[in-house]
């Protein structure tokens, strides 16, 4: 149980809500933002000093029939109760490190995969596997040593030219917001592995718009469907973006692909031909 990140979490849930969000009247002016602890220890069925102590880091383990009465008092989202649970203690957490090894069969399904754009990241953001159409349209990962495929650091760390974000992408704001929930996520499940922990604290001090966005507590972003990459060779290209988690390695496998018949489908085509080297130098 991770009393102090259990606690400042329920704090974060808490002040986004208003009270008109959960039936209350809003009554005379609040000097905290969101609910009182009072109101949210109501709703959840259980004391207000109890709850007190939970968001100081000061209560023993709460129940399962707890957790649930606090996760529907504070509104939570399916993954955002399924990381109260996870802080809580009462799922299973890791004393290993994220997994590394990609399995063969998913690296012979990205060979398999000429149209489609296709790699494996870690739970820290490592690039960890990709086929050619990746590298083409990305870069040539296989180029860079291992601290350089990290798609974290290379987000908040290494700052590109104005008006020209990480490859091009249009979603960039969206894509550094799903980083820091992602890594929160790791941090719950591997809160003993000092890779996780290493990275956060480096980006934590390293860029102030990730201690900003981490300080949100935030373990759900907005689910991104579409993607544009403005290529410096093949211009703009629009894909699909679809996200499979494997197994629970924590790895994910992150597939661009574009309708048959396309202009996009045509400019993969084309990163296809010209291969990795279309990649370089990004």
């Amino acid at each position: 149980m991770d009393k102090q990140e259990l606690g400042a979490f329920l704090r974060s849930r808490r002040e986004r809500l208003l009270p008109s969000d959960v039936g209350l009247p809003a009554g005379p002016r609040r000097r905290t933002p969101g609910l009182r602890r009072e109101e949210a220890a109501v709703l959840a069925h259980i004391s207000t000093e109890y709850y007190v102590r939970l968001e100081q880091g000061r209560a023993p383990r709460p129940s399962g029939e707890v957790l649930a009465g606090i996760a529907g008092a504070l509104r939570l989202t399916e993954a955002e109760a399924a990381h109260l649970h996870v802080l809580a203690g009462t799922l299973p957490v890791h004393d290993t490190a994220p997994e590394r090894e990609v399995r063969p069969s998913i690296l012979a399904l990205l060979r398999r995969l000429p149209h489609t754009a296709g790699f494996v990241l870690s739970a820290t953001f490592e690039v960890l596997a990709w086929n050619d159409l990746a590298a083409a349209l990305m870069e040539d990962f296989g180029t860079l040593d291992r601290a350089e495929r990290n798609l974290a650091r290379r987000a908040f760390l290494a700052p590109e030219e104005p008006g020209a974000p990480l490859y091009g992408i249009s979603d960039a704001a969206e894509f550094r917001h799903h980083v820091v929930t992602e890594l929160r996520a790791a941090l719950a499940r591997y809160p003993k592995d000092a890779g996780v922990t290493g990275l956060i604290d480096e980006l934590r001090a390293g860029s102030p718009d990730f201690a900003r966005l981490w300080e949100r507590h935030d373990v759900q972003a907005a689910h991104v469907l579409t993607k544009t990459f403005h290529h410096p060779l093949a211009g703009e290209v629009t894909v699909d973006c679809d996200i499979l988690g494997l197994d629970g390695s924590g790895q994910r496998l992150v597939l661009y692909s574009a309708p048959q018949g396309s202009p996009s489908a045509e400019a993969l085509a084309f990163l296809g031909v010209l291969g990795a080297e279309a990649g370089r130098g990004r």
